[in-house]
């Protein structure tokens, strides 16, 4: 299963959370869900060269909070916050009146080991003909060298304009995929080229999520504890 899923959707509830959080009933769930389609599709659109990996929305009553991760934050607050009032009301517009808009800019601690800003970053460069298995090496060369434990690019379509579509992929180190403790980023983006799209995909294995119990804890452990008194 671990191959055939998305690995964030395999470690929703465990450990990934929902990009959505939210509770509405049958009858207006629909509409809430195409909002947060075009809030999201809004703020990449017009903050693209902000790097922007994740868009979260939580909504409790009348109150919408928008947390946007952003590998430059700057580019979006602007000088003196002017940017961020601009788009704090833009999306107010797209909401409607009926909510309070609330953004909070989160920074991206490591850009270079965030899968979608990964897969961007390639799409960027393919858009910009640059010879893809130039492309692919250079990228895994640079995640790998900022602390990955393992990376797989994936690259389909037309590539270098041939006239059948294929599928190339480079990978260096682990992705376990199927280790749930393990945490594995993943990303997808298009890049638009004159031969048709080239779809990118690609895996970042940033290490395992270890448990945060203490150790001890529980029966066995007092038990222990007991015995040695």
């Amino acid at each position: 299963m671990g191959h055939k899923v998305r690995p964030t959707s395999l470690r929703l509830g465990i450990t990934r959370n929902w990009s959505s959080r939210w509770y509405a009933n049958k009858r207006d769930f629909g509409a809430l869900l195409v909002q947060d389609q075009r809030i999201r599709n809004f703020i990449k659109h017009e903050h693209f060269s902000a790097g922007i990996p994740e868009i979260e929305i939580e909504r409790s009553g009348n109150q919408v909070t928008i947390h946007l991760h952003a590998a430059r934050p700057g580019v979006v607050i602007g000088k003196r916050g002017a940017k961020v009032e601009q788009l704090r009301e833009d999306l107010q517009h797209i909401i409607g009146k009926e909510a309070d808009v609330r953004l909070n800019i989160v920074e991206v601690q490591n850009p270079d080991l965030n899968a979608q800003l990964l897969a961007e970053n390639v799409s960027d460069q393919l858009r910009r003909r640059m010879p893809f298995r130039r492309v692919l090496k250079q990228m895994v060369r640079v995640t790998m060298e900022s602390g990955a434990k393992g990376v797989k690019l994936m690259l389909s379509g037309r590539l270098g304009g041939a006239e059948i579509a294929r599928t190339e992929q480079t990978s260096e180190g682990s992705i376990p995929l199927s280790t749930i403790r393990a945490d594995v980023d993943y990303g997808f983006a298009e890049a638009k080229t004159t031969y048709g799209i080239i779809g990118v995909k690609a895996w970042v294995y940033r290490g395992e999520v270890m448990n945060q119990k203490k150790k001890g804890s529980g029966r066995h452990g007092v038990d222990a504890q007991a015995r040695q008194a």
